[in-house]
């Protein structure tokens, strides 16, 4: 595996670029220090729930634990109980900690360490839902049939204790073991049918080859292919799940904020359609678009072309906010229905407030004043913060892969053209994996060919190359 000398690891110059924030200021870190001595009470008392085994997936060496869960096989299906740290707990409405969350939008992740939308004594202590710690949460549970289908659902107020904190490969490692920890051995039974339901819903999901950066002993850089567990697409089913009940509370109470994307156009999915039989791929007329692509090899070149194309069917998305009258448009396209963002409010500004409406909805109470308020605002921080967060994790990315290339000019690697025009293409490299532009003729997408590194330029975080 290609990886860079420890000499070249500094991010300083990116973060500098971007003016994203060093610290806190004093106001915002007094406020959060009185607030882990003294957390709000919230919407009133706090049901104990303290003796559910709950348990929480996040990647190995994760301090911000959003989440905990436990998940049970019931006698009609199952019984999820999903509980989300309790940032409304630490955030008082209007306040130096309130107002600074506002103006992050959400915690920005970079190689050498994360630019927190709240101070680390709340995110990665008093709020975060670490093993053996009482916490303040919001705990939904969610009945679903045996087929995944939710037919109740309760979200209120609790204290919780996490037993265990896993990352993803340790439960999948469990799992294939055949000794999994009892709180998620119904995982991947209830993920495969919450699986199967989005296909049916019509969920679009992109599986192109995702980058991944991590350190390496002698202090450098490697750059790989993110791995992708099956844990991890059962996990996310749960927080979706999750999300899909907040938004029908939401829908049904005429008050939130959702994650909106527009269906695709027709012409669109043609055209997709055409991009698939000049890739050689089968795809029958009576086949939708999630069932075609739910069937897919992500390994194949081919595949990998076809998901690259269909980024087009996915334009559009953003926070639709909504008090009274419903908007015209309530679903995701992604996935396949209404949902909204209420499981990472340590991570994400939304959560927080989306979180509030629910309760208060669930509770039969007026939903917070502030919380009304801050509906006019909230989805234009949120679309400002992701627009920021996808230009910094594209720079890291793009400087790593130059601080990896920058000793192999004039080297050879295999490569999956992604899309192609003329003389130039995309490509995905294999080995580092890197996305770049690629010269050449008679370049065709879904193609695996040998590329030659023509040229890096460290400063502009630029590499280009050539078939060779």
């Amino acid at each position: 595996m290609i990886r860079t000398h420890s000499a070249g690891g500094d991010f300083g110059p990116l973060r500098a670029e971007f003016s994203l924030p060093e610290s806190f200021g004093p106001d915002v870190l007094a406020e959060a220090e009185a607030a882990v001595l003294d957390p709000l009470a919230g919407a009133g008392p706090r049901e104990d729930a303290t003796e559910l085994p709950l348990v929480t997936i996040d990647p190995p060496g994760a301090k911000d634990l959003d989440q905990a869960m436990v998940i049970e096989k019931t006698a009609h299906g199952f019984r999820v109980h999903y509980a989300i740290a309790d940032l409304a707990a630490f955030v008082p409405p209007g306040g130096a900690l309130d107002r600074e969350s506002r103006r992050r939008g959400q915690t920005l992740y970079l190689p050498d360490g994360n630019v927190p939308l709240h101070p680390p004594v709340l995110s990665e202590g008093a709020a975060s839902l670490l093993p053996g710690e009482v916490r303040p949460a919001v705990l939904w549970t969610i009945e679903t049939d045996d087929a995944g289908e939710p037919t109740a659902t309760r979200v209120r107020r609790a204290l919780v204790r996490s037993t265990e904190q896993f990352d993803y490969e340790t439960v999948q490692a469990a799992l294939e073991a055949g000794n999994p920890h009892p709180s998620v051995a119904a995982l991947p039974e209830l993920g495969r049918r919450r699986r199967e339901l989005a296909v049916r819903r019509g969920a679009v999901e992109l599986q192109l080859p995702e980058q991944e950066i991590t350190g390496d002993p002698d202090g450098g850089w490697v750059l790989a292919r993110r791995p992708r567990t099956a844990v991890d697409a059962w996990n996310a089913e749960i927080s979706l799940l999750t999300g899909m009940a907040a938004a029908r509370i939401m829908i049904d109470a005429r008050i939130g904020v959702l994650r909106t994307l527009p269906d695709p156009e027709p012409e669109a999915v043609d055209w997709l359609r055409r991009s698939a039989e000049a890739l050689g791929i089968a795809w029958a007329p009576e086949t939708t678009v999630s069932e075609f692509l739910s069937k897919l090899d992500p390994g194949q070149p081919a595949s990998m072309a076809l998901y690259a194309d269909t980024t087009r069917l996915l334009r559009g998305a953003g926070y639709t906010a909504f008090d009274g009258e419903l908007p015209a448009l309530t679903t995701h396209a992604g996935i396949g229905g209404a949902y909204a963002h209420v499981t990472a409010p340590i991570r994400r500004l939304v959560d927080r407030f989306a979180t509030e409406i629910c309760l208060a909805v669930s509770a039969g109470r007026e939903v917070p004043e502030w919380v009304r308020a801050a509906l006019a605002d909230v989805p234009d921080r949120m679309m400002a913060s992701d627009a920021l967060a996808a230009k910094v994790e594209r720079a890291c990315i793009d400087q790593v892969e130059a601080w990896v290339l920058a000793e192999h000019i004039g080297g050879e690697f295999s490569a999956v053209v992604l899309r192609a025009d003329e003389n130039k293409a995309e490509i995905v490299v294999e080995d580092p994996t890197v996305m770049a532009k690629c010269a050449g003729e008679r370049l065709t997408a879904g193609e695996r060919i040998a590329v030659r590194l023509t040229a890096v330029d460290v400063e502009k975080r630029k590499v280009s190359f050539e078939r060779a």
